[in-house]
């Protein structure tokens, strides 16, 4: 393969990753690295956190030092967007009408914001955080100060809201269901983090949705569902993303909820790959299909797929992993519960330090551990076994999560 001609399209954390684990591997032919945004490829977490909070610099948010790509021959072609890709003529179309050939292309397109389709969206003020460009103009926001309304309570919202409540804006959010997060991990784990903003001094207004942003030019207040109106200096968008599958569509691969693929991420072309948010894989633990928008999916999903553009084999089947810092509470999440029969918690909510696993047949199917770590890999080991495990053992503190999968 030393001849070919490796393309991938998204220059985000998957694609950056990928293009490494393909030098790392030995393949020596043309990687080319294309990414709409003119920054070179970075992670998002910090842009919620730290980096927002103007706690870390920028650097630290690259995937790779600014040398990395040309050390290792990787063409990285930033603030470059794809027009049009073309699986049977293997061939990519650059914005610029410049052709790409390819014999392996993987799209690492990412998602996007989803937008408020309500009055006064368009107003000045209203902000979505989804790129290092969005974070910069946000941190210069929060170095002024005022109020803002978050509008959505999921990830991205709770986030904004905790490092802009950090850094002493007067903060309000915003959401039509009755806890964060509820739908994802039921009313306990909701109330758990509801009453943690509370605490911080947000103004948690919930069970209702946005009706209108308002103001002239620029955005001054938010109207509820209920008729509420909550004035602010600016808004914050975070409520949720769509996959970027237009190329795929237009090129003809199979999409649905993403770009669909299989277990060695390959899409319904032999020559196309994806990973990433953007992804839609079939899961070989779960026997379904999966798509996951989290870090640790696009840290290892972008690899997984490089060797398997390299022809090797491989079976994606990662547990779902992720995490999240809100003030000075830490959680990891590992698993995937669509739907559940009881929720068994370990240690006191009251005091935020707990394991929350979730049961399905009394088989353990996804677990959070809150400030309380060293403990990932056990959950992780304990969704593995498939087994039923007594609650009882999983509630008691003395028995070692260990014991109850080593057996």
């Amino acid at each position: 393969m030393s001849r070919s001609t490796f393309v991938i399209v998204g220059a985000s954390l998957a694609g950056a990753k990928a293009a490494e684990e393909l030098r790392s591997r030995g393949f020596d032919g043309r990687v080319v690295l294309v990414g709409a945004e003119f920054e070179r490829p970075y992670e998002r977490p910090p842009l919620t956190k730290d980096y927002l909070r103007g706690e870390s610099e920028r650097d630290k948010a690259y995937v790779h030092a600014g040398g990395f790509y040309a050390e290792n021959e990787i063409e990285l072609e930033t603030g470059t967007a794809v027009r049009a890709i073309d699986p049977a003529a293997a061939n990519v179309t650059l914005a610029d009408g410049r052709a790409l050939n390819f014999d392996r292309l993987l799209l690492a397109t990412g998602a996007e914001p989803r937008r408020i389709p309500v009055d006064g969206a368009a107003l000045d003020g209203v902000y979505y955080l989804r790129t290092l460009a969005d974070c910069d103009v946000l941190r210069g926001r929060l170095d002024k100060g005022g109020r803002v309304v978050v509008v959505g309570a999921g990830w991205i919202g709770s986030e904004f809201a905790a490092s802009a409540r950090q850094r002493g804006l007067d903060v309000t959010v915003v959401d039509p269901l009755t806890l964060p997060n509820e739908r994802i991990f039921g009313p306990e784990i909701g109330a758990f983090y509801r009453d943690v903003h509370v605490q911080h001094g947000v103004e948690m207004v919930l069970g209702e949705g946005v009706a209108a942003l308002l103001g002239k030019s620029t955005v001054t207040a938010v109207r509820t569902g209920g008729g509420r109106e909550i004035a602010c200096d600016f808004v914050v968008v975070g409520i949720g993303v769509t996959p970027r599958v237009q190329l795929a569509q237009d090129a003809g691969l199979d999409v649905d909820n993403g770009i669909v693929v299989s277990d060695a991420l390959q899409t319904s072309a032999s020559n196309v790959f994806a990973a990433g948010d953007v992804a839609n894989a079939d899961h070989p633990f779960y026997g379904g299909r999966i798509r996951l928008e989290h870090w640790a999916n696009a840290l290892n999903q972008g690899p997984a797929a490089a060797r398997s553009m390299l022809g090797q084999k491989t079976s994606y089947d990662r547990i779902p992993y992720f995490y999240s810092d809100q003030y000075d509470v830490s959680m990891e999440y590992s698993g995937y519960a669509p739907e559940w029969d009881e929720i068994v918690f370990r240690g006191e909510r009251d005091n935020g330090e707990f394991i929350a696993f979730w049961l399905k047949d009394q088989h353990v199917i996804a677990g959070m551990n809150v400030n309380m770590w060293d403990v990932n890999e056990h959950i992780q080991a304990l969704i593995r076994t498939r087994k039923p495990i007594q609650t009882t053992a999983l509630s008691d503190p003395d028995t070692p999560l260990e014991s109850l999968y080593d057996a």
